[in-house]
Parts: structure tokens; sequence; C-alpha cells
């Protein structure tokens, strides 16, 4: 039996529930959702299409627009809201340089899953954003990360090598490989940005769970990936900006720029392949520095675009990414998160940028 103190708080939402597409009753108490009616629940919805809120598992709450890192919980937190009132109620941070242990149990803010900094190359990196260590380091500081995130850890699989002009792996194969082998030992999961063809490949032979960006991708490594179930996150709204990097870098690195713009071109033929293929995929938008907040429905309409059924997308920005990450729907015990649209979703994707009530942890946001 729910305690009594929950009773006054309880809320009632009806709807069609996806993704089982029947219509039922959900009660919330406190930060639970249970089918068993709770007498004086306040009904905040009664119609409408109710999903367990939205995801962006590629999300940066740490770093603020313009690259440079936050500098206060309570600016992380706005972008955080930024997500949320967009109906993102769980986000996988992706490597902050900023700590904000403090946020995870925060009621107001999304569910969080996050790294701690980007384990990156010395000086190849984005400034100030990752801890730059080289090859002889990146076990031990990954190791270091994993204690300083909730259960993942973020690698940066590449970058542009100035002297080479072009994207080349941020370490040797041996290194890559290791820092995959000291993430499992510590417990985390590991995720790497790879743009480059050769560093995912390492990766993933290597046993990374998840890939981000993954423009270099051939289709014998989406068998791969399949096989082995490592998620792909792919950015494309990030992706549709290299063609700007390209045309800065263009003077000085033009093969970098020539690269730039063919890894673009192929991409929306990879994200359909790697779907195809049976990768596991999940929506991340990349929002902070260069990309601003609350645009994962946006994400989410070009996964659809690239070839995705509408269905699959939603499962890849909702339900399907919240399992993943280890966050109950909307199930007897599971979290009191969720977003209700008027329409069905499923017949346009574009009804996700107009959520019409978000309810996180049990309490009304909108």
């Amino acid at each position: 039996m729910w305690h009594s103190a929950y009773m006054a708080t309880a809320l009632h939402v009806r709807g069609v529930v996806l993704p089982d597409d029947e219509v039922r009753d959900l009660w919330l108490v406190g930060d639970r959702v249970t089918r068993t009616p709770v007498p004086g629940a306040q009904t905040v919805a009664d119609g409408g299409y109710v999903l367990p809120g939205l995801v962006d598992a590629h999300c940066h709450i740490g770093i603020a627009p313009g690259g440079t890192p936050v500098t206060s919980l309570e600016q992380a937190r706005e972008l955080a809201f930024m997500d949320r009132d967009a109906g993102v109620l769980a986000i996988r941070d992706a490597g902050s340089p900023f700590p904000y242990a403090q946020l995870d149990d925060d009621h107001d803010v999304p569910r969080l899953a996050r790294a701690g900094r980007h384990v990156a190359p010395p000086r190849r990196y984005l400034p100030e954003i990752g801890v730059e260590v080289p090859a002889d380091q990146v076990a031990a500081e990954v190791t270091r990360q994993a204690a300083a995130g909730t259960g993942w850890v973020k690698l940066v699989g590449d970058w542009i090598d100035r002297d080479r002009g072009d994207l080349a792996p941020a370490w040797d194969e041996a290194t890559l490989t290791a820092a995959v082998g000291a993430a499992h030992a510590a417990g985390a999961r590991i995720t790497a940005h790879c743009f480059e063809e050769s560093s995912v490949a390492t990766l993933v032979r290597a046993g990374i769970d998840c890939v981000e960006h993954g423009t270099g991708l051939s289709t014998d490594l989406l068998d791969e990936m399949a096989r082995r179930g490592t998620a792909l996150v792919p950015t494309m709204i990030n992706i549709d900006t290299f063609g700007h990097i390209a045309e800065r870098a263009e003077a000085k690195f033009p093969g970098y720029a020539k690269h730039m713009r063919a890894l673009r071109d192929r991409f929306p033929a990879v994200v359909s392949a790697a779907h195809e293929a049976g990768v596991p995929i999940y929506v991340g938008s990349d929002a902070g520095g260069g990309i601003a907040h609350g645009l994962a429905a946006q994400e989410m309409l070009r996964l659809h675009a690239a070839g995705m059924s509408a269905s699959d997308v939603l499962a890849a920005g909702s339900w399907g990414a919240r399992d993943w990450l280890g966050f109950p729907g909307l199930t007897e015990g599971g979290l009191a998160d969720l977003t209700v649209y008027t329409e069905d979703p499923r017949r346009d994707l574009r009804t996700l940028l107009r959520p019409q009530r978000i309810v996180l942890r049990g309490r009304v946001v909108r």
C-alpha cells in the first residue's frame, strides 16, 4: 500500500500509452508509476498520447554556449532546463569539464547518466574541455574518470592532427584498446567521439559500448556492432555542421576539409545501413558548445529522414533509450516521468515539438 504521505501529491494521467498502444490510466505517486487507482489523485492529462519522456543520449550540460566550461551549478541547471522544457526527461552527459554531481538528485533536472571529463590527446582537442594525457597515462585516466561519472567514460577517439592536415586517431591501437579494458575493469561503460575511419574500427573491435557520431563506420563494422550490441548515437545535427567546419579549415587544411565534407555527405546512408544491420541507435543532439539545447526532437526528425521508421525513432529517443540508460519507463513501479502529446507522434514526429504536458519525477513541469 502507498504511504499516506504521498496521497495528496498523487497525479492521474489517462491516454494512449506508448509503446503499448493502449488507452490506460496511470497514477504517479511520489516518483513511481502504478496502475492501481489512487483515491483523490489529481488528473493532469486526460486524452492524447503518453510517452515516458524524451531522451538526449549525447548532451553536455557542463559545456556553455561557445564551447567553454560552465562556471556554476546554476548555469548547468539552466542548460538542463532547456532540454527538460522541450520534453527531454533523461540525459546522458557525454563528457563534462565542470563537475556537477549535486544535480544527480535534483528534482527539477532530468534524470542524469553522465561521464566525467573527456579523456583526450595532448594539444589536439578543444581547449579546457578534456583531460589531456599521453598514451602511457590513458588507461589510468580512464579509471579515474570512471569514478567521476555515473557509469560512463568518454574517450576522444580521433581529432584533427595538424601535422598531417587531417583527422587521425588520438592514440595508437594498443592504447585505445587498453582504454576500453580499463573502463570495463572499473565497472563503467565507455563511449568515444569518432569521426574518422581507423579509430572507430579499433574501438569497435576492442569491445567499446557505444560510438558517438560514427561518420567513418564501414559496413563490416556495422555487422560487428550489431553482433556485439554496440550502440550508435549519430548526432546528425552535429554532422550537419561539417560543411561550416570545412569552410573554416579549407585554406590551411584542405585535405581535412575535403574529408569532413565526404564524411557528412555519406552519413545519412551510414545511419540507414546501421539501422538495417540491427545496430542499436539512440538519439543524441550533442547539445553544448556549438549546438543549442532542446533539440532532441529535431534530431529524431533527422533519423526519420535517414530511413528509420517513426516507431523506431520513438524507441531510440524515448522508451528504448531509457531502458539502455537504466531509467525504467511507464511500467508498474517505473519512474514517474512522462510527456503527453495531443496528436499521435507515430503519424507525424513533428508532434514531438509540441508537448502538451510534461511531468518529471511525479511533478508537473508544465
